[in-house]
């Protein structure tokens, strides 16, 4: 079964990325507008996942990342408005020369991948974004769920390939492995030559997995081990806020900070105050001798060495009083994941530094780690942050899914 689903994405994808910009804009149009009006059904499918998850006594982080709200909804809506003002990549000219011999012009275009299959855990919203993305980037896809969101998946997909399939989408397009198998993930991972790209998203169980075992490209993130350094010059204002967004806001998910390093310099003042920001939120700390002792009534475990190296995906945050910018520099680069690191500072010069020796997908500046994300930077919804450095690094849209061409024109040109 997952065979032919493929091959109906291989053989649709040649005419999909014939698609023109307005056809496939109409095409994302007609499936915000599906999603809209089948809110109630997405939350009842949605329901059912959640009650199965609860009396499976799934981690809350797991359900945060199964749950829809109408919000969430809207936000997945909102993704799809933004994709469709977004400028279509294919066929965007990246660069145009003449070679002075030969006497020929030669230009480089982006042009789709091809066939690109998702393997993903848990958020259900993941299924809307990856295949609007592959839409508006002429990509056909596969995309395979896990069990937790059968439901889910299988209600919001149909909705959008009906959607879709009525506006112009070719048959074949959007495949689902409606299975909870994990030989169907075996099957997809050998497929070589009908499928161009991998991106696996979830637990590092299944990244490393299909990263070990495929022989297809596979373009992955590992953990999310997010920092935030609060530098001695920082505006501690500014950097409370920061911190408890990076941390509070939501933090089942990879762009949640996980290590918080305060400079000496601000760490009496700034100490106190943050701890009880986040025992207010709800939020287990874990910290180095100095954090315990200046955290004043807020209790304070111990942090140990696994801590610095650890991805909690909840409410839990570990905190070290660092001497120096370059010792916060030098802890971030052992331990972190090269996902999102963040600097809190007034001083031009630290943020400076910081910002070329942290070797991370994403480096902010007095800004929270979680607008490391494809919303928030315009891109329609992402199909994923990759850790890797090709062929694409960072939150990946559209563009990230196309690969080039060369179009070279002579006039009876030969080499000599």
């Amino acid at each position: 079964v997952t065979l032919n689903k493929v091959l109906s994405a291989k053989e649709a994808s040649s005419k999909l990325a014939l698609l023109d910009s307005d056809t496939k804009n109409n095409i994302l149009a007609a499936i915000a507008g599906a999603i809209e009006k089948n809110k109630e059904e997405i939350l009842f499918h949605n329901e059912i996942d959640m009650e199965a998850a609860k009396e499976a006594k799934v981690p809350p982080a797991l359900l945060d990342r199964l749950f829809l709200s109408e919000s969430r909804i809207d936000d997945m809506i909102k993704n799809i408005e933004q994709l469709i003002k977004a400028e279509d990549p294919i066929g965007a000219e990246i660069e145009k020369f003449n070679p002075t011999v030969n006497n020929i012009s030669v230009k480089k275009i982006r042009v789709p991948l091809g066939v690109i299959a998702v393997i993903y855990e848990a958020r259900p919203n993941v299924s809307v974004d990856t295949a609007v993305l592959c839409i508006k980037s002429g990509n056909a896809v596969i995309l395979k769920g896990g069990s937790e969101a059968m439901n889910s998946n299988k209600n919001l997909i149909k909705i959008v390939v009906d959607a879709a399939q009525e506006a112009g989408l070719p048959k074949g397009a959007i495949q689902f492995i409606d299975t909870a198998d994990r030989a169907a993930i075996k099957e997809l991972i050998a497929l070589d030559g009908l499928i161009d790209l991998l991106i696996p998203r979830g637990g590092d169980e299944l990244v490393k997995y299909v990263r070990t075992n495929s022989i297809i490209p596979v373009l992955s993130h590992g953990k999310g081990l997010c920092h935030l350094y609060i530098d001695k010059s920082a505006d501690i204002k500014k950097a409370i806020k920061i911190a408890v967004n990076s941390k509070c806001q939501r933090a089942a998910v990879c762009n949640a900070v996980e290590t918080l390093l305060v400079h000496k310099d601000v760490a009496k003042e700034f100490i106190p105050l943050i701890c009880k920001e986040f025992w207010q939120n709800n939020t287990l700390i874990k910290g180095d001798e100095a954090v315990q002792i200046l955290a004043g009534d807020i209790k304070i475990q111990k942090a140990e060495e696994i801590d610095w190296q650890t991805e909690y995906h909840d409410l839990i945050i570990s905190i070290k009083v660092v001497n120096s910018l370059h010792e916060a520099i030098a802890h971030i680069n052992k331990y972190g994941s090269k996902h999102t690191d963040a600097i809190v500072s007034e001083d031009k010069d630290a943020a400076s530094i910081f910002l070329s020796e942290v070797d991370s997908a994403a480096v902010m500046i007095n800004a929270s780690t979680r607008l490391h994300d494809g919303g928030v930077f315009g891109f329609g919804g992402e199909i994923g942050t990759s850790t890797q450095k090709f062929h694409a690094r960072g939150t990946m849209g559209a563009k990230e899914l196309t690969t080039t061409k060369y179009i070279v024109v002579g006039d009876g040109a030969i080499k000599q």
